[in-house]
């Protein structure tokens, strides 16, 4: 019996009541943009937050869960994911409207371009950074996503929460800890949705501002190719993408995967990359870096799995460490 399957048997009846989905040993090559990586033992995907919370109460403490959103920003390891994963569904997780003249509600697995949209639409202002982040809102409030000089944590008045237990909690904005690309709020939790509150503005100068953030990704991001957003974080004072080209690590390759000619801190999938090319091409870019200037980045894609018998990428932990 393979790992899913076995999963399930073995937790039978606690499940009997769930309405969301349940898929054994799920590829997560078809979920993650960089169409690569292994299976999850088991995919669940919660009609709703009371679904979710039924589900969080079956399960015992014992059994791992991993929480995933669209996809974009994450990169799954050749072995797979042991438990569930949990993916919130757009069905119960992707409202978004506006519920003042300023402020938005909005489901964790709704689309961050979604959410710059209904700001356009309701005429309020400090949304448009979101049109060229491509995520979802519950990855956004987990890693204070920002581009544009604008970040998540100014825009958020409070977040909804389930923890491991499936209690509720509502955190406000002091309570999530923000940092750059980083909040503070425990890992158990899984965001359901949030409030968010701009300002009255222009639509047409909405509008402008989402242009122009379009137009910068289209010329120098390669949106367009099997990518995961940015690999690294920025180090202080300086930019991963400007440290990576010192390196001389633009265009270089490592089977399948390439970082990208048109801008070196996005790693791409040329077609047939395995998640231990793209985590090995990473870490070799680390390296380089740490070499030629002194500077240990720091990944900002999401890695998470096991790594295959013989697959480990450690061939500079112990200068990076």
């Amino acid at each position: 019996m393979r790992g899913g399957a076995s999963l399930l048997d073995r937790l039978g009846d606690r499940l009997s009541g769930l309405r969301g989905r349940l898929t054994p040993d799920a590829a997560m090559d078809k979920i993650t943009w960089f169409r690569a990586g292994g299976t999850a033992d088991v995919l669940f995907q919660p009609a709703d937050e009371e679904d979710l919370a039924g589900f969080l109460q079956a399960v015992p403490d014992d059994v791992p869960l991993t929480i995933v959103g669209i996809g974009s920003n994450l990169l799954v390891r050749e072995d797979g994911i042991r438990g569930f994963v949990v993916r919130l569904s757009a069905r119960g997780f992707g409202e978004a409207e506006a519920i003042s003249p300023t402020r938005i509600r909005v489901g964790a697995s709704t689309p961050d371009k979604r959410v710059a949209q209904v700001a356009l639409d309701t005429g309020i202002g400090g949304f448009h950074f979101y049109h060229g982040i491509p995520g979802s809102i519950g990855g956004a409030l987990r890693m204070n996503a920002g581009a544009n000089g604008v970040e998540t944590r100014e825009r958020v008045v409070e977040v909804r929460a389930l923890d491991r237990a499936g209690k509720l909690h509502v955190l406000d904005n002091a309570a999530m800890g923000y940092s750059y690309r980083h909040s503070a709020a425990p890992k158990d939790l899984i965001f359901t949705s949030a409030v968010f509150e701009g300002f009255p503005a222009d639509r047409d100068e909405i509008r402008k501002a989402m242009d122009e953030v379009q137009h910068h990704r289209e010329t120098v991001q390669p949106i367009r190719e099997k990518t995961g957003g940015s690999t690294f974080k920025n180090p202080p004072g300086t930019s991963a993408w400007k440290e990576i080209d010192k390196a001389g690590c633009r265009g270089l390759m490592i089977g399948g995967a390439q970082i990208s000619p048109m801008h070196c801190n996005f790693m791409i999938n040329t077609g047939n990359a395995t998640g231990y090319d793209l985590e090995y091409l990473g870490e070799t870019v680390r390296a380089r870096v740490l070499e030629t200037s002194g500077i240990r980045l720091e990944w900002e894609i999401k890695r998470i799995g096991s790594f295959r018998t013989g697959h480990e990428v450690q061939p500079y932990l112990g200068q990076l460490l």
